[in-house]
Order: structure tokens, then sequence, then C-alpha cells
């Protein structure tokens, strides 16, 4: 990755924290556009620098073609992929993509289980210098799920269970963060699955991450992308973070909770 401002630094209030927020993407007509009129709006109503990344796996019903049009009128650009090659890898090749000014790199589902109203809060823990990572958290005080079957909410459950000797972070599992760039220098990310939060949390030298709670919705357009070709990278991608954590000191960090915390 790119050099960006450090992590432990706070961005000026005369100059807001410049940040590049990825949306990958395959089959999202559905729902993309209102996805980025929604976020373009929140940045201008709250001042946020922000821009609009969406990588786009050569979707046939023309998402890519949407956001196309729509970047002639909104802070968003498409990055076309040829084929479907894995919501990680288009995360990563998102932020190679990225303006190269931005210093805070992040994530987001284009079908709204991700709550946009939290972004701010991401933003402000960013900026404060006191948090390199800020994370949507399902797993703290003030943040939940809905519209979940009991099989979804088991195997998220387990899954995080599986990963939480790596870090105090609760929701270790979440695909919804946005992180310093500079915490990224010279971490090698996986590109395999679909959890690139996890990568991130477990690799990155961001020092102190922010859980931020919100309520994670369960899609109401297209389909899911969990299946069991999935559980198994999952798998296969936990196995490797702990050989290599059996290889190299821990990163470090403590996580902490915006429940109850009041941000600069």
């Amino acid at each position: 990755m790119s050099d960006g401002q450090p992590a432990g630094s706070a961005a000026t209030a005369e100059a807001p924290l410049k940040f590049s927020i990825v949306i990958p993407t395959y089959n999202e007509a559905g729902g993309i556009e209102r996805l980025i009129v929604t976020l373009s709006d929140l940045f201008k109503a709250n001042g946020l620098d922000g821009e609009l990344i969406v990588v786009d796996d050569n979707s046939p019903d023309g998402t890519g073609a949407i956001v196309d049009r729509l970047g002639a009128d909104y802070p968003v650009r498409c990055l076309h992929r040829p084929g479907k090659m894995g919501l990680s890898s288009g995360v990563i090749d998102g932020w190679k993509f990225a303006r190269p000014d931005s210093q805070a790199l992040g994530a987001i589902d284009a079908d709204f289980s991700h709550d946009p109203a939290v972004i701010p809060k991401m933003v402000a823990a960013l900026q404060s210098g006191g948090y390199g990572l800020a994370i949507g958290s399902r797993y703290v005080p003030g943040g939940g799920i809905k519209n979940w079957p009991l099989r979804r909410r088991v195997t998220s459950l387990v899954a995080i269970a599986l990963a939480k000797p790596l870090t105090p972070v609760n929701d270790i599992t979440s695909g919804y963060f946005l992180v310093k760039r500079d915490a990224l220098q010279g971490v090698e990310l996986d590109p395999i699955g679909f959890k690139i939060g996890l990568e991130v949390i477990a690799k990155a030298h961001y020092g102190r991450a922010l859980e931020v709670p919100y309520v994670f919705q369960d899609r109401a357009v297209g389909q899911s992308k969990l299946n069991s070709g999935e559980i198994a990278n999952y798998l296969r991608q936990l196995g490797r973070i702990y050989a290599l954590r059996l290889k190299l000191k821990p990163p470090g960090g403590a996580a902490d909770s915006a429940a109850g915390k009041k941000m600069a």
C-alpha cells in the first residue's frame, strides 16, 4: 500500500480526513444507485471528504454501467474487472485504485446491510488521532443483527469464536470498517474469500481500534454471497493467519467500543 498519514496522527480541522470506501459488486443493479446517492448525501451533510470506489466483477445485470453513469454527478468511480474474482481481492484492488491522497481506506457492502449512518463516527475516530482503525460492530452494546435465520447467527458466532485468540476486537469478521492507509504499509493481505476485515484486523499496524455499534440488516435485494465454498475459504484463511502468527510477533493493538465514549 502507498504511504499516508501516520496511524496516530490527527488531521487538522481545516483539512478533513480524506478517505476512500470500496464497494465490491456482482449483480447489485437493484440497489447500487440508492446506496451511492445515500452515501454521497451523507458525505455532503457531514462535511466529509470521501470517495466511493465500486469494484464490479463484470456483472451481467449492468451494475458497472450504472456506476459509470452516476460518476458524472457523484463522488464515485468504477473499477471494472473481467469476471468474478472474489470480494476480498475486489477490496484490495479497489484500494489500489483509490485516489493517492486518501489517508484512510474502507469497505462497505452494496446491499445496505451495513448502516451508512455510522460512517461519520468512524471518520471522527480516525481523525481524532486516537485510533488507526474504526470497525462497524454488531457485537458491542448498541449493535445487533436483524432478519438473520438461526443458522446464519450460529455460523457467525462460531466464526468469531475461532478467530477470537487473534485480537480483542469483538466483531473480527466485520466487513465494514475504515483503516488508516499507512497502517497497511508493508502488510500482505490474503485475497482469499470474503473476510477482508479479518485480514486487516489481524495483520494491519493500526494501534488502537474503535468498534462503532450498528445494527446489521440482511439484504433486501439480491442474493447472499455466503455458501459452503466461502466457509471453506474462511477456514483456510484463518489457518494461514494462525500459521503466520507462529512465525511473527503480533502487530498488537487494543479495541474499544464507541458505546459510552465521547469522540473528540
